[in-house]
């Protein structure tokens, strides 16, 4: 199908399947970020603490499901919603399948982190845990695919949230580096799991490419120059017409020879 054709008239052209992948994932993120927002502006009203990861409790264990929806404070899930709108984004579009496949990985071991690293006493809640497995996650494929478009996202997201190599680490107080820190493990190890999930772009191929494996077929015999037999000779030399010897003197000779 010629893409520079006209239209039919009632019809419009249909998105590139880049654009729609982009579109799909914004939306997804767009529709996380809204549940976020309306569990935060909820939790007045309801007790929330079962439902946050209390570390080695057993009835903590629940947080495993419920502590990514629960916030703190307005700049708490504010901040986790700007970082869920960019990184689920970049890991939606550029890998559908595996974002798919890597966020309940990412949402159980964010948690998990938080259970067996954290304070006995302490609550631990947010959805900053999913978003450094997903920074994680996209920097580990860009390692391991190597491809143009695994790099690019990768970089990208190092130049959004490359600070979160330093947040798995304990560092401020009252922030949970456990869960980063699960979240973490949980977005290298889905990467080594899900790396295959989504098909490689298709590479541009260049015409030297085609020329060397042209020359790469050829037989042996074909890539050697011929004997000297095998060479045509244009020009057959005639006995005493066509060329002439010419003695050589050195200079001084003649006058040498006149003493």
């Amino acid at each position: 199908m010629n893409a520079n054709a006209p239209v039919p008239a009632g019809k419009t052209p249909a998105p590139p399947p880049e654009r729609l992948r982009i579109l799909r994932a914004f939306n997804l993120s767009l529709g996380t970020v809204v549940l976020l927002v309306a569990i935060f502006a909820l939790q007045s009203y309801f007790d929330w603490r079962p439902w946050a990861v209390a570390p080695l409790d057993i009835a903590g264990l629940l947080g495993l499901l419920g502590a990514p929806l629960l916030h703190g404070s307005v700049e708490h899930v504010a901040a986790n919603s700007v970082a869920l709108l960019i990184l689920g984004t970049l890991a939606g579009s550029v890998y559908p399948k595996a974002t798919l496949r890597a966020l309940p990985l990412l949402w159980i071991g964010s948690g998990i982190g938080a259970w067996l690293l954290g304070d006995p006493g302490s609550l631990h809640l947010g959805a900053s845990g999913v978003t450094h497995g997903l920074m994680f996650l996209l920097a580990s494929l860009g390692l391991l695919r190597r491809d143009r478009a695994a790099i690019a996202t990768g970089l990208i997201g190092m130049l959004f949230y490359g600070g979160m190599l330093m947040t798995v680490l304990p560092h401020t107080p009252g922030v949970s580096w456990q869960s980063h820190m699960g979240g973490a493990f949980a977005g290298i190890i889905a990467a080594l799991l899900f790396r295959h999930s989504d098909p490689m772009a298709v590479r541009p191929r260049y015409s030297w490419e085609d020329e060397e494996e042209s020359i790469e077929a050829l037989p042996d015999d074909e890539l050697e120059p011929p004997s000297p037999r095998q060479v045509p000779v244009l020009w057959q030399p005639r006995e005493g017409k066509d060329y002439v010897v010419l003695p050589f003197r050195r200079p001084g000779q003649d006058d040498a020879r006149q003493d």
